[in-house]
């Protein structure tokens, strides 16, 4: 007699409730606000972000405490989630460090994308803001530039858990989707780090340098004009690393992720029974639900 097959429970992702989506658009709007806002300053502003970089972390923690709090109190995460976070982002800062300084080689990028990709948005940013505060500690890389890191590695994790689900693409095809989505989303992440160092350096050439009161499309020009001479090969050395680790090595991570969500059952909702019988039609209900689940029971 064979034994029959059970159906694989498709991986769901660490979902985001109403409270943790307001919480992440509260975020996300801060940041914007706190990137792009030297664009908008006079020239009598005195700008630098040396001075709001401690005011973004003092706001940035609080929120991102507020992202996991609202997502547990919207029974999204519970404690088997918030350890696996500590364990991958305790895997990202160790990843980190392999790279850096060498041509923008940085394999935490790769975990980031296939970890948003398979534990949902809400749970990326999350993961990649804290994955870049564990690093900055690990490395002495502490400074003026690690709010905005921690924002900017949130967003490139969360965009990889807004791609189309993978009910819709699997296989080959979703490698060549989460290679696409980290080749781009690695420039997308260098440009955005850019900008937060753009505005504070002087003496550089008039083509390139930000002059804080011009109109907004002058002092873009020259900032596309900043990144392609100054990190286009450190993006691209980035962004091919990522590619080639995910499609060599992505769906061996994704399908140990997987599985790892779905030992921890994250979905799930724990039940307690109140151990009160109310007579015999709650006895009776009770013997026909175990009767049911025996009958649904494969023979082993």
């Amino acid at each position: 007699m064979t034994r029959p097959t059970r159906p694989t429970r498709p991986t769901r992702p660490v979902r985001i409730g109403p409270r943790a989506a307001v919480a992440l658009a509260l975020v996300t709007l801060i940041g914007i606000a706190a990137f792009g806002w030297p664009l908008l300053a006079d020239r009598q502003s005195g700008l630098a972000h040396s001075q709001d970089a401690p005011w973004l972390f003092a706001a940035l923690l609080p929120l991102l405490v507020a992202v996991v709090v609202a997502t547990i109190a919207d029974n999204g995460m519970d404690a088997k989630a918030v350890a696996m976070l500590g364990v991958l982002a305790a895997v990202g800062a160790a990843l980190r460090p392999l790279g850096a300084g060498t041509a923008g080689l940085e394999p935490m990028f790769f975990l980031m994308v296939l970890s948003g990709r398979v534990l949902g948005p809400g749970f990326g940013f999350v993961l990649g803001s804290v994955t870049m505060f564990a690093s900055a500690l690990l490395t002495g890389g502490v400074g003026p530039w690690m709010p905005f890191q921690m924002l900017a590695m949130g967003w490139f994790s969360l965009g990889a858990g807004l791609l189309p689900g993978p009910e819709r693409i699997r296989g080959r095809a979703e490698l060549l989707m989460l290679a696409a989505y980290g080749f781009a989303g690695s420039f997308a992440y260098g440009t955005v780090m850019n900008l937060q160092g753009w505005v504070i350096l002087h003496g550089m050439g008039q083509g390139v340098s930000f002059h804080p009161g011009d109109p907004v499309a002058a002092n873009l020009a020259r900032f596309v004009a900043y990144c392609l001479a100054t990190s286009v090969g450190w993006d691209l050395g980035r962004a091919a690393l990522t590619v080639v680790l995910t499609l060599t090595l992505g769906a061996t991570l994704l399908k140990a992720l997987r599985r790892a969500t779905r030992k921890a059952a994250f979905d799930p909702a724990v039940a307690f029974d109140s151990g009160v019988d109310s007579g015999p039609d709650h006895t009776q209900k009770r013997d026909n639900t175990d009767t049911e689940r025996e009958i649904q029971t494969p023979p082993r």
